[in-house]
């Protein structure tokens, strides 16, 4: 979702002004070594995060072919679910929202928010084909997630199904190459983290290295790296909390605003929240896809405050726990839950959590970089 919070830069500042304190108070100062933590991070999180993504994405563009040239419900439900397939490692992705994704506006390529129904319905009705030349050069909010999420699932209002009969051969060819452009965006993605940061330059860094060997223009030293997957969680947890969850929410059940549910065509929405905090979980515990790997960011806040760092990852733990139980026992998506009164108090429930737990991160968390003795 293409909407940046000011929140990290505004505690990146804050952190930066307080770097020039004495930090030799052998009370709080404590010693980490950082590099196995931020190889396994860059490496087995974020890195193997984009080639999870790509790999979908190009499974996705197989499923769209095998539609396009076989229309049946077999195939449109396949083509469906390799959406939410391809959907879950980018929502994951967006605790880390640094470098490529933002410096090649990937971001907005992919997942802009919301879409421009209006625009896209009337390509649909006054062009006669489309190439995927034609759709990257259009607008952000007719490609990417949310136009294919619409052209596969419809509106998403009554319900989050739509037969292979409602869809055109029109709407297929739209589908097809604008999956095409979204796999381009992939690749670039994950060639800017393994081969070149710079698509105009070969010789340029891969952005991995970056994180791996600092002092280099982007990072001066591994605090700013720290400093940069730190505010990575803050950002995505105050989206879902103070945006994703809370615009649409409404003050109360007279001012809900069901046209700002993200993923509301496939009724998608709840996956997305529990991924987005899922994706905080997977940096600060160190594993990728449910499974541990080595150093995460709790190994850090460990070697400083053991209680603070199972605080936390239990409140990340409550915080996914909270936003699975809004549907409920009968399982209302969150366009139909924020209507709901009884889903509404699990929906309170579930932006306390997160306030809890970035209050944690912004007040705790980050600030443990001023206590660090860097070797």
């Amino acid at each position: 979702m293409f909407k940046k919070s000011c929140l990290s830069i505004l505690v990146s500042v804050t952190l930066l002004s307080a770097c020039g304190s004495d930090n030799d108070d052998d009370n709080t100062s404590f010693d980490f070594d950082a590099t196995p933590m931020i190889t396994n991070l860059t490496e087995d999180v974020i890195v193997a995060g984009y080639v999870d993504l790509n790999t979908k994405a190009e499974a996705f563009v197989a499923a769209i072919t095998t539609l396009s040239t076989d229309k049946t419900e077999a195939n449109l439900a396949a083509a469906q679910q390799a959406w939410k397939d391809v959907r879950q490692p980018w929502e994951q992705g967006e605790s880390h929202i640094f470098g490529p994704v933002d410096s090649l506006s990937i971001d907005p390529h992919l997942d802009s928010w919301p879409l421009n129904t209006s625009d896209l319905e009337s390509l649909l009705s006054t062009q006669d084909s489309f190439t995927a030349d034609g759709v990257r050069n259009s607008n952000d909010d007719v490609q990417g997630f949310h136009t294919m999420e619409f052209l596969l699932f419809g509106d998403g209002v009554e319900d989050n199904t739509k037969a292979i009969t409602e869809m055109t051969d029109l709407e297929i060819e739209y589908l097809s190459a604008t999956a095409e452009v979204f796999n381009g965006y992939t690749q670039d993605l994950e060639d800017a983290w393994l081969v070149a940061s710079d698509a105009n330059n070969d010789s340029s860094e891969a952005y991995k290295d970056y994180l791996l060997e600092t002092d280099n223009e982007i990072y001066s030293s591994q605090v700013g790296v720290i400093e940069e997957l730190i505010n990575g969680l803050i950002g995505i947890v105050d989206e879902v909390g103070n945006g994703k969850i809370s615009d649409p929410f409404g003050a109360d059940i007279d001012s809900t605003d069901t046209s700002l549910v993200e993923s509301q065509y496939s009724w998608n929405s709840l996956a997305d929240f529990t991924d987005n905090i899922t994706g905080v979980q997977n940096v600060y515990r160190g594993e990728f896809d449910g499974e541990a790997d080595a150093a995460g960011i709790i190994d850090f806040v460990d070697a400083a405050d053991s209680e603070l760092a199972t605080r936390v990852d239990e409140e990340i733990a409550t915080a996914i726990a909270n936003i699975e139980a809004i549907a409920g026992s009968d399982d209302l998506p969150f366009r139909q839950a924020i209507n709901d009164a009884d889903a509404r108090v699990r929906i309170q429930t579930a932006i306390d959590s997160l306030s809890v737990l970035q209050t944690s991160l912004e007040n705790d968390v980050l600030l443990l970089l001023n206590e660090w003795n860097v070797q």
